[in-house]
C-alpha cells in the first residue's frame, strides 16, 4: 500500500492532536506508511493544497462542517465515532481512515 495521509481536525486542532497521536502510533505498530496530523477546520484547504490528504477526519464537536466538505473535497469526509474520540481510540479511528480510503480508490 503507498504512503496515506490522515488528516483530523476540530475547532482549533486541540483535541485532535493527542488522537492523532496515538493514531501515528498505532499505523506505526502495523507498519503502515502513514502521516496522521491534526489541525483546524479552518487549515482544511491549505492542508489539501499542501499534505494531499486521502481523508478527512472531523471531531464531533464540529460535525456541522460534514456536509460541506463533503461537496468541497475530493477525498473521503467523516465524522470521528463519538466513542472511539472521547476514549482516544487511535487503533479504531485508524481503521476507519483505513476503510474510507481503500473505498474511495
Amino acid at each position: 500500500m503507498k504512503k496515506i495521509t490522515i488528516m483530523l481536525a476540530c475547532g482549533n486542532g486541540m483535541s485532535t492532536s493527542l488522537l492523532a497521536n496515538k493514531m501515528q502510533a498505532a499505523a506505526d505498530k502495523e507498519g503502515l506508511d502513514a502521516e496522521v496530523f491534526a489541525g483546524a477546520v479552518k487549515t482544511i484547504p491549505q492542508e489539501m493544497d499542501k499534505r494531499h490528504p486521502d481523508v478527512v477526519l472531523i471531531g464531533p464537536q464540529v460535525r456541522y462542517v460534514v456536509p460541506e466538505l463533503k461537496e468541497k473535497l475530493s477525498v473521503p469526509v467523516e465524522m470521528i465515532n463519538t466513542m472511539d474520540y472521547g476514549l482516544m481510540n487511535g487503533e479504531h479511528v485508524l481503521a476507519t481512515a483505513k476503510k474510507l480510503i481503500s473505498q474511495n480508490n
